[in-house]
């Protein structure tokens, strides 16, 4: 008897079974259809950003190999080509390269692509800093302190990753200038940082020396 109510109950099943999948069979199928061809869509895009990381590496290699050879000008193009052509922190990379290559031959080009690096929003607060604080060393012997201190004060608060670069740029070039006040404010700010690093303090001590020895003079 038992054995009769279980054939019942799966017929039951089976007419169940059968009346969802006539109302929701399509949509079950396309839904299979779809992850299949997502997961192929994903494995091929992955294939494809790896394979893109790889040609970028190995050209950003042959760019870094012309660069120690001393051939700046070549070096400087395979940079820029990488810089065009590449996912984005080869492109980042390449981008410091090609301005640290341009600034062999041409410093105030040099400083142009730094400060295009600087302004780039999409490169992100410590790159752009870190453009800022190429650009400036650049220039540090070469333009009024006026320019510097403009350039790099925002980059000197407590909360910016190279302000003790910075400050240090700033500092030298009111030296530079004889801007004693100006040299001295700085000087203090570095000196009174407990974070400054030794060989920032090791400089400014070297350069409070020749102040003072100037003074006596």
């Amino acid at each position: 008897m038992s054995d009769i109510f279980h054939e019942v109950d799966e017929e039951v099943r089976r007419e169940q079974f059968q009346k969802l999948w006539d109302r929701w069979g399509n949509y079950i199928l396309a839904a299979a259809v779809l992850l299949v061809v997502a997961v192929a869509g994903w494995r091929a895009w992955d294939w494809y950003e790896t394979r893109k990381a790889q040609e970028a590496g190995t050209a950003f290699e042959t760019a870094l190999d012309l660069a120690k050879a001393g051939k700046h000008d070549e070096a400087e193009t395979a940079f820029a080509k990488v810089a065009k052509d590449s996912p984005a922190g080869y492109r980042a990379l390449a981008r410091f390269r090609e301005a640290a290559e341009l600034a062999v031959r041409d410093p105030a080009g040099a400083v142009k692509a730094y400060d295009a690096i600087a302004a780039d929003s999409s490169m992100g607060r410590t790159l752009q800093d870190l453009a800022a604080v190429r650009a400036a060393l650049l220039l540090v012997d070469s333009a009024p302190f006026a320019e510097i201190q403009t350039r790099l004060e925002p980059l000197t608060a407590a909360d910016r990753p190279f302000r003790h670069s910075a400050r240090e740029l700033i500092a030298l070039s009111a030296w530079r200038s004889g801007d004693k006040a100006a040299a001295k404010r700085w000087f203090d700010m570095i000196v009174t940082d407990a974070d400054t690093p030794s060989g920032t303090r090791s400089r400014i001590d070297m350069l409070i020396a020749l102040s003072d020895e100037s003074g006596k003079g």
